[in-house]
């Protein structure tokens, strides 16, 4: 495949756009000492009342499996040696994968270059990515004893949700001349 298609490139500008979003109900949160309220109105009328985690949560956990969808297109995995390592791919499992591979004159991102774009330290940038996979496969996909909903992590998964679409774009939109999609948040400042 020389480029990619219509559809690869729109979904992911909404994987990098709800990636967005989950970093923006991050940063909420962590701002947070007591979740405040929520409404929610369609057209005018209130539909929905509650906490704001009943937005927080979900965009956050979907940015978790969004994150792990780019990473594992760029050709990154979790590591079997180490909950907080991650290692490069050596093929694709599935027939029907997509990855960076496929097109002319990419190859998938390495370790050590993911890891190299962060401008902090190296094992905090690894940390980061690690959870994604950890979050994603063991706290969301699957119920198990190993994930801890408030672990203490969310600075780490703000490392993650602000360097995997750079990853993107420095490995697939810039090699291949394509201009990446506009996927940050512009907000407006709140009266308190």
């Amino acid at each position: 495949m020389s480029t990619p298609d219509v559809n690869l490139l729109a979904l992911l500008a909404y994987r990098m756009g709800a990636i967005s979003i989950g970093h923006m109900a991050l940063r909420h949160q962590m701002s947070w000492d007591v979740a405040p309220s929520m409404e929610v109105y369609f057209n005018g009328k209130l539909v929905i009342d509650g906490r704001a985690t009943g937005f927080t949560n979900p965009a956050i956990e979907s940015a978790i499996i969004h994150c792990r969808a780019i990473l594992e297109f760029l050709g990154l995995k979790s590591s079997k040696a180490s909950s907080t390592g991650i290692a490069e791919r050596s093929r694709r499992t599935n027939q029907d994968d997509c990855g960076v591979e496929n097109f002319a004159g990419l190859s998938m991102l390495t370790k050590t270059k993911a890891l190299a774009a962060y401008p902090g330290e190296q094992l905090e940038a690894e940390a980061a990515l690690a959870l994604i996979f950890h979050s994603a496969n063991k706290g969301l996909a699957h119920t198990t004893a190993s994930f801890e909903r408030h672990s203490g992590e969310a600075r780490l998964l703000a490392i993650a949700f602000r360097g995997v679409p750079t990853l993107l774009v420095n490995g697939f939109y810039l090699p291949l001349n394509i201009a990446p999609p506009n996927h940050e948040l512009t907000s407006r400042p709140r009266a308190e």
